[in-house]
């Protein structure tokens, strides 16, 4: 049996950190709000369950990124193929990631990739050269979550 996952990111800042990654990847930030409209109709979602971001409401605290080419619920706004979610969680991060992106440019594009990764608020961390088994950046995104560039 495969399973459908996804992975989730625990974040200070949810919609921010979503649009980071969606620039970052080419992924397209989910758009809830007529779901959240419907539910605020139906009385079942409190409207402090809500945010307004980037002219539109969205879900308190969470978001969500998609595959552009990947299906998606048009009522939802929730996609159904490759996905990443956001998350806000009180603790701030304070330790080195146990899992973390591998972002794919090829050595032409590498150097082009981390520098416009760059402009969207990451940074360098280290430059790694493994020789034959590799060369990468790893980097941070704007909330420190360490990710390579290779």
């Amino acid at each position: 049996m495969t399973l459908h996952v996804k992975l989730v990111v625990d974040t200070a800042d949810a919609p921010a950190l979503a649009e980071f990654w969606a620039a970052a990847l080419g992924y397209v930030v989910e758009d809830n709000s007529a779901l959240i409209d419907s539910l605020l109709a139906a009385g079942r979602l409190p409207p402090a369950a809500t945010a307004e971001h980037g002219g539109r409401r969205v879900f308190r605290g969470l978001a969500a990124i998609r595959h552009p080419e990947d299906p998606y619920e048009e009522t939802t706004g929730i996609g159904t193929g490759r996905r990443i979610l956001f998350q806000d969680v009180p603790e701030p991060k304070t330790v080195k990631n146990r899992l973390h992106l591998d972002v794919h440019a090829g050595e032409e594009g590498r150097e082009e990739t981390v520098a416009r990764l760059e402009g969207l608020g990451a940074r360098r961390v280290e430059e790694v050269d493994r020789g034959p088994a590799g060369h990468w950046w790893v980097m941070r995104d704007p909330e420190g979550n360490e990710f390579c560039v290779a």
